[in-house]
């Protein structure tokens, strides 16, 4: 476990973006930087490097708490720089499949075909 008691993911003008609280394992505190990471480039509109980040988030940490929420907003950028309205669909469908019992999968629920 690791301890952090309170980590924040600051972008370069010094706005939060992300924040981590508590206890986490190794590999959960790394996926939760790395959302940190992506959100950074999410809110700047770099819809590109936001969709890359969190796509390897999902790769790379299979098992993360994270991998629902990463899911989200990986479709949400993906729909963003292309405006392509099917994305959103494909990330219900992936959601409900996967991780139908996360709050993830409720909120892509309004995307469903």
């Amino acid at each position: 476990m690791l301890w952090t008691p309170s980590v924040l993911i600051l972008d370069s003008k010094g706005h939060e973006r992300y924040r981590i609280e508590g206890y986490l394992p190794k590999s959960e505190f790394r996926a939760h930087l790395e959302m940190g990471l992506a959100r950074v480039a999410f809110m700047h509109k770099q819809w590109a490097e936001a969709e890359r980040r969190y796509d390897q988030i999902v790769q790379n940490y299979p098992d993360a708490s994270v991998v629902p929420e990463a899911i989200y907003w990986r479709g949400v950028c993906r729909y963003k720089g292309s405006n392509d309205h099917t994305a959103l669909g494909e990330v219900a469908t992936t959601l409900t499949q996967q991780y139908q019992d996360s709050v993830w999968a409720a909120k892509a629920s309004v995307w469903s075909e």
